[in-house]
């Protein structure tokens, strides 16, 4: 993985939704109605009578919260001069406008509207895996933080009265990216829509045995493996493979150092030893393979994505690339006409021009691109937008004890006072979020530092200077 990118379980509830009965004895599996994708808004399942292209149903307008509007991203006046303001500037220049390469920051007080420090602030950066904040915020306001993704099984054939499907098993993912093992969900992210969960599901209506083939369909999505960075090529740098259907995030192993060679027919292959394990006969010669669900299949099963507030935290805390790369595409797929890096990136653009007149230059999810350029006031008027956004608020790293942050800060009073998201690349460090001051103030503040020989020196600087945030009494 790269530098600033863990993952850790963060403890959480997947919702479950109900599989479709079957009536056992010579029930048609063909032509009924089928479930389309999640209803961004809810996170539930909407009825539809359509081809399963991975398009939705339309949705109706989700309002911003209260507070959430276009504004200028100048900062505000400056504080008034003080003893506690001098020292406060005097330890940001000599850790973050003094060192090495390029730098910018700003520091916001947000109880008394007033600026503390600024220092190239309209300057754009490489974000890094700042650029995460713009992924999650925009999937966060456009689908709401009960959204989920569903990973569905649909039927084509008959159901005998013995038990026996006669026909073709659909495996069809809706871009969740937990779907996977029980063992490889619970070591990785304590949460998640599993297979076995689905194996159950088909058990469950009295299926006993699978005559016929089995396909995995992610059409969801493009088939693109990778990003912008990776020359959309599957890399170990986004942290998976990407895929509509993917399965334990695209890797072989729990050691993460080795990618599926076809995510879709590795994770369909896995629904059928799922299938033997739960009871259901699957002889060793079923044909397994991929393709696309036809219109005439019958939705038998569905498990539902832990909610999107539990993704952000998912994402944001441990920086997971695999995380922000996903909500990309399902951005694309719900609401730019296709679940690609590109059309999510253009709603993610839009959405973040329209609503807070913000317009970073970017075309990832998640920061790894070369591309991408933000500046600190964009920022810090992003974060002072979303602060009282609970999902946003609750998914950051918190410093000295959770996600990229664990280990940062710590012995200062910056430990549970300060939160916020880090992002490095092989000559980036930058660091922004909220920290409550000593004098009870909420301070909001971007650093980056660009053109590195070192992050991780940049990072302790920017480390040092949280930690003064934190000891301010203004």
């Amino acid at each position: 993985m790269p530098p600033g990118s863990v993952r850790q379980p963060i403890v959480a509830i997947a919702t479950v939704t109900c599989a479709t009965l079957l009536a056992a004895g010579g029930f048609a599996l063909t032509g009924g109605q089928r479930a389309d994708a999640a209803n961004p808004a809810t996170g539930t399942t909407t009825q539809v009578a359509t081809v399963p292209t991975g398009s939705t149903t339309q949705r109706a307008e989700l309002p911003l919260p209260q507070g959430i509007g276009r504004r200028s991203d100048v900062p505000p006046p400056p504080a008034p001069p003080s003893t506690a303001l001098n020292a406060l500037q005097h330890k940001l220049r000599a850790d973050i406008s003094s060192g090495p390469g390029s730098s910018s920051g700003l520091v916001v007080d947000m109880t008394t509207n007033r600026t503390l420090w600024a220092y190239n602030d309209n300057t754009p950066r490489l974000p890094a895996s700042v650029e995460k904040l713009w992924t999650t915020t925009t999937a966060l306001l456009e689908l709401g933080p009960k959204a989920t993704f569903q990973t569905r099984v649909y039927g084509n054939g008959r159901l005998t009265s013995a038990g026996t499907l006669i026909g073709t098993l659909y495996l069809r993912g809706g871009g969740d990216p937990t779907f996977g093992s029980t063992t490889f969900d619970q070591e990785m992210y304590g949460t998640g829509a599993t297979v076995q969960k689905l194996a159950a599901d088909i058990r469950a209506l009295g299926i006993t045995r699978i005559q016929g083939r089995i396909v995995g369909d992610d059409s969801y999505f493009d088939s693109l493996r990778g990003t912008p960075a990776t020359g959309y090529r599957a890399n170990l740098a986004v942290e998976g493979e990407l895929s509509a259907l993917s399965y334990d995030a695209g890797f072989t192993n729990l050691q993460e150092d080795q990618l599926q060679a076809n995510p879709p027919l590795f994770a369909a292959q896995a629904f059928a030893a799922a299938l033997r394990a739960d009871g259901v006969r699957v002889a060793p010669s079923t044909s397994i393979g991929t393709g696309r669900t036809p219109p005439t299949a019958t939705q038998l099963a569905s498990e539902s994505s832990p909610n999107l507030a539990q993704l952000m935290a998912l994402t944001n805390s441990p920086s997971d690339n695999f995380f922000a790369e996903t909500l990309l595409k399902d951005i694309g797929a719900q609401l730019g006409g296709g679940g690609s890096t590109a059309r999510g990136a253009a709603v993610v653009r839009r959405f973040i021009g329209a609503t807070f007149g913000l317009h970073p230059r970017l075309d990832d999810g998640s920061g790894l691109s070369r591309y991408d350029r933000t500046s600190a006031r964009q920022i810090v008027l992003l974060l002072r937008e979303m602060r009282d956004q609970p999902a946003f608020f609750d998914s950051l790293a918190i410093a000295g004890v959770r996600g990229t942050w664990r280990y940062q800060m710590v012995g200062t009073p910056a430990v549970n006072n300060c939160r916020g998201k880090d992002g490095t690349l092989h000559d980036v460090a930058n660091l922004v979020g909220y920290c409550r001051a000593a004098n009870g103030h909420q301070l909001v503040f971007a650093f980056f530092m660009n053109g590195l020989s070192n992050p991780a020196a940049g990072h302790q600087r920017e480390d040092r200077a949280g930690a003064a945030l934190a000891e301010y009494r203004g």
